[in-house]
């Protein structure tokens, strides 16, 4: 089975893990991005994010190319943002909900302290399901290098290989 690693990243944390993931799997990655970036440093970052991920926008997205037919699953990455799913991930369920219908979902979140887990059930939520095929929580794979982080993405692919 075919696996897609559809993430938002903007400190670099989440693109980390994707492609850690995706070595491992040797998933396809797909970098998603809104057509208007969000500020990335102090105060406008935490504004601005926040109140997009409360609001639960849903952003233009820069053009990508997605053959949902292309693939049996596909796995979500995203920063947690006050305890949601990013904006840009909102904009490409809402963009493809029909065509994840048919797949096997899994997600992984990256946060610098806590909210993932409220973020899972927003993300659940939005995709219509009641469950997910694996979910990962990690702290800051990139900002923060540990034994534990890689320890838990060794753990969540081998779930997903099962």
């Amino acid at each position: 089975m075919k696996t897609l690693i559809v993430y938002y990243s903007m400190g670099g944390n989440t693109e980390y893990a994707a492609k850690e993931i995706a070595d491992r799997l040797g998933a396809d990655l797909l970098r998603i991005e809104p057509v208007k970036a969000y500020p990335d440093k102090g105060f406008k970052k935490f504004f601005w994010g926040g109140k997009a991920s409360v609001m639960a926008e849903q952003p233009a997205l820069q053009p990508y190319a997605f053959d949902a037919a292309a693939y049996g699953r596909v796995i979500l990455g995203f920063p947690v943002w006050a305890g949601n799913v990013t904006p840009p991930i909102r904009s490409f369920i809402a963009e493809n909900k029909d065509a994840l219908r048919n797949l096997k979902i899994a997600s992984f979140a990256c946060e610098s302290g806590a909210g993932a887990e409220k973020a899972f059930g927003k993300l659940k939520e939005a995709l219509g399901r009641s469950s997910l095929e694996a979910e990962l929580i990690l702290i800051d794979p990139k900002d923060k290098p540990s034994g534990e982080n890689l320890q838990k993405i060794e753990e969540f692919c081998s779930a997903l290989s099962e």
